[in-house]
């Protein structure tokens, strides 16, 4: 036990080492974990990671990875989209997966050797291309919306290969391949029924009740709870743990839940999915690369050269400039760590052996660095190789348009509600949110985009992408809630303003103090209101009533505050 102990510490320890040092140079952290598996390995000198329960415990990293997904695609989401980027991002997918597996096929690879190793290769590095484009200021261009877009769409359409690879490891016979495979299609049909009528049956209510205890604890424990079940029943099924996970978000993407959700099972699959990568890490062997070496060059120029063409050709069909086009397949020319799980899935079914599994990790990987400078110089080599077109406006019905700028507000009780009211009638995109279920449940009743979760929680502030708010307001009826609030996005966000909501003028001074741009205090606003009221009432010109309360406000509430004095005494 202390021998286990001794080496979870020296993973932790060098995973910590190694992932600061490539968030330093700006370099995805799946790589550094990938470096951390390779040191720990058995292949390289050093120590040995050599924990029995290391693989089952990092599976889940992709289970959550997966479940987290889901989330973001529910069933009402994927629908809405088909005719767009999901049928993009599945056209590219299916045809990298069967041209790839043909030239393949066709070199002497096994047929399902081949159909692996066309899904592994047709995956591409969201976090990469997120990263770069975001160095690069490219994040809202049109090719960089349309990379983004699609490569999100890929780890949606590669769910199916959950399913079917395992099934090419038990037979060989084509007739007998294709009744598994329409067995275990049958399979993922009655997983999919039977969480979606529990999902819609029990999911809900729920996490109705479990919210109503204001217990974070209780909340991560019936994520936790409801993920790992859904993994379980199609585990059972003889389908992927994965494949549940993914099913699991798709009902929770459904709720006003999601938001909540999803930053708290956040750290669970960030370490997991970290622990997964170290484990694709130690398979792999330095020492089996020369003599696979040309395998390993070949497979990255075939992930590099045919996602390039095959994305230009399927934009191009759809009448988005070739310039254009060119540029979004560049983006997505990466390799992906979503193959590298395929590919550690294939291993572990026995569809594929080590020697080529060693050459898909490999061609991935070197995919992956290639492809990172390639997404650099995506717009030099673009306008080498084609003309650019001269500016012009582009039709925005081909794809949907990146989340407008909206405002948030923390907190939909009185104020909350009043807020939401003014910025529906005027038009303005807005998202609510409030820890009290019955709150969220009339909001969500009039018709308004309101969520469970906590408004200072960082990780749900992450989740919502917060630093495109064009404003956040918080209306909660804490100070704390508030303050921790403020003190994140000023760390976070400096750009997007926020005003709150004060009871008091201490609390307002401590809301400015910490960041707001605004913080009238409430007792005091009520009175100048009042006061307002009344020398409307006396004729007094709107203007000077303006000039009078505006100045109050300048000097601090000062001439009222003394006032405010003498009434405690």
């Amino acid at each position: 036990m202390m021998e286990h102990l001794a080496q979870i510490l020296l993973l932790l320890s060098l995973a910590i080492a190694v992932v600061v040092i490539f968030q330093r140079l700006h370099i995805p952290t799946s790589l550094g974990y990938l470096l951390v598996g390779i040191i720990l390995g058995p292949y390289t000198l050093g120590p040995t990671l050599s924990v029995p329960e290391f693989d089952s415990i990092a599976e889940f990293g992709v289970v959550f990875l997966l479940f987290t997904i889901g989330l973001n695609f529910s069933l009402p989401q994927i629908h809405a989209l088909r005719h767009q980027v999901l049928g993009l991002g599945t056209g590219q997918v299916v045809l990298t997966t069967l041209i790839i597996a043909l030239v393949l096929w066709l070199g002497g690879f096994p047929g399902s050797a081949a159909f692996v190793f066309g899904a592994v290769f047709a995956q591409s590095s969201t976090t990469i291309i997120a990263s770069l484009l975001k160095e690069q200021a490219e994040e809202n261009t049109r090719h960089g919306r349309l990379g983004l877009a699609m490569s999100v769409f890929q780890d949606v359409t590669a769910v199916p290969f959950l399913v079917i690879i395992p099934v090419l490891a038990s037979t060989v016979d084509i007739g007998l391949l294709a009744g598994a495979l329409g067995w275990a299609l049958a399979k993922a049909i009655l997983a999919l029924a039977l969480v979606i009528l529990a999902g819609r049956l029990l999911l809900r209510p729920l996490f109705h009740l479990v919210a109503e205890r204001g217990s974070l604890e209780i909340f991560t424990l019936a994520v936790l709870m409801v993920a790992l079940l859904a993994a379980w029943t199609t585990n059972h099924l003889g389908l992927s743990l994965a494949f549940g996970g993914f099913l699991a978000g798709m009902m929770l993407g459904e709720t006003e839940f999601r938001h909540q959700v999803e930053s708290s099972v956040r750290p669970f699959r960030d370490v997991l999915l970290g622990m997964f990568f170290v484990g694709i890490g130690m398979r792999f062997d330095p020492a089996a690369i020369p003599p696979i070496w040309l395998w390993v060059v070949l497979g990255a120029l075939l992930i590099l050269v045919s996602k390039i063409l095959i994305v230009a050709a399927l934009l191009h069909r759809t009448r988005v400039d070739p310039y254009v086009g060119l540029r979004t397949g560049l983006l997505l020319s990466v390799g992906g760590e979503f193959g590298l799980a395929l590919t550690a899935i294939a291993q572990d079914s026995g569809v594929i052996d080590m020697r080529l599994g060693q050459i898909a990790i490999t061609s991935v990987l070197l995919a992956m660095i290639a492809g990172a400078i390639l997404i650099r110089f995506n717009k030099n080599i673009a306008s080498w190789l084609i003309r650019k077109p001269e500016a012009k406006q582009l039709p925005s019905t081909e794809l949907p348009d990146v989340p407008e700028k909206q405002v948030v507000i923390g907190g939909y009780g009185r104020v909350g509600h009043t807020i939401a009211v003014l910025l529906h009638e005027t038009g303005i995109p807005f998202v609510a949110f409030d820890c009290d279920p019955k709150r969220v449940a009339q909001g969500r009743s009039d018709g308004y985009a309101v969520s469970f979760g906590d408004i200072s929680d960082p990780e749900l502030l992450s989740a919502i992408h917060v630093e495109r708010a064009s404003l956040v307001v918080i209306t909660v009826d804490c100070p704390g809630t508030a303050l921790r609030t403020l003190s994140y996005l000023r760390a976070s966000c400096p750009q997007v303003p926020v005003i709150a909501r004060a009871r008091d003028l201490e609390s307002s001074t401590r809301l400015l103090e910490a960041g707001a741009a605004h913080a009238y205090p409430e007792t005091i606003e009520a009175s100048l209101r009042l006061g307002a009221a009344a020398l409307e009432m006396l004729q007094v010109s709107s203007s000077s009533i303006d000039d009078v309360i505006q100045g109050v406000r300048d000097w601090g509430y000062k001439p009222v505050q003394e006032e405010e004095g003498e009434e405690k005494k």
